[in-house]
């Protein structure tokens, strides 16, 4: 999309702000902005958190990848979206951070569904233990509100299942290169692509319940 023919870059000229909120492995962006740099074009690598609720109110996350100069240029465009703006380095380390979130997200939303089945397994209301919980050290917003959609079995995207288990390649495909073991990561992959096995890819990533009440035996 942004380079080669007829790509974006084509279409740029000195001077110009090029701001990519999307979701791509940190070396394209590095590549990216080496590329436009040569054009004299700044560039910034900016995906978000926050899902629908963050998009509608303007209250995203936005993770910064580029230089100092080019990032006080965008600040008002990226305050109109986002509450937490925050630049974490040079190129490329925006999509660091975004796949640092995907990892925690989606073991959380496993952990959740985990904790969950187990209550049911025990012939426990998770309803009334996911209450409990939101008062103590487990509360999270992941808890919050993936929690109340595993128990209302409304898996309705939200973020869809298939798009988290991309993100997460893109986070182990960098471990790879940077030899880093991402254990339980790979283990949600593998979870997620039982899923997605099943033709449940366009659920909302908190169906992953889903597949551990099958593994526990227990209906929906």
């Amino acid at each position: 999309v942004v380079l080669g023919p007829k790509g974006v870059i084509e279409g740029t000229r000195e001077g110009m702000l090029f701001i990519d909120m999307s979701t791509v492995a940190p070396s394209t962006a590095i590549k990216v902005h080496d590329a436009l740099k040569e054009k004299g074009v700044s560039s910034l690598d900016a995906p978000v958190s926050g899902g629908e609720i963050g998009a509608k109110e303007g209250t995203l996350s936005i993770m910064v990848g580029g230089e100092r100069e080019a990032f006080d240029r965008a600040l008002p465009i990226l305050k109109a979206m986002g509450k937490n703006i925050v630049l974490i380095g040079g190129p490329g380390a925006g999509q660091v951070a975004k796949a640092c979130n995907q990892i925690i997200v989606a073991l959380t939303i496993q952990a959740v569904a985990e904790a969950l089945t187990f209550a049911r397994k025990c012939g426990v209301d998770p309803a009334k233990v996911r209450e409990a919980l939101l008062g103590g050290f487990a509360q999270s917003r992941i808890l919050e509100v993936h929690g109340k959609r595993m128990i209302e079995r409304t898996f309705e995207p939200g973020f869809r299942l298939r798009l988290h288990r991309k993100d997460l390649n893109i986070a182990l495909q960098t471990a790879k290169e940077t030899k880093v073991a991402l254990l339980a990561t790979a283990q949600a992959a593998e979870l997620m692509d039982a899923l997605l096995a099943q033709g449940k890819g366009e659920l909302d990533h908190s169906g992953l319940a889903i597949l551990m009440e099958q593994m526990a035996g227990i209906g929906s």
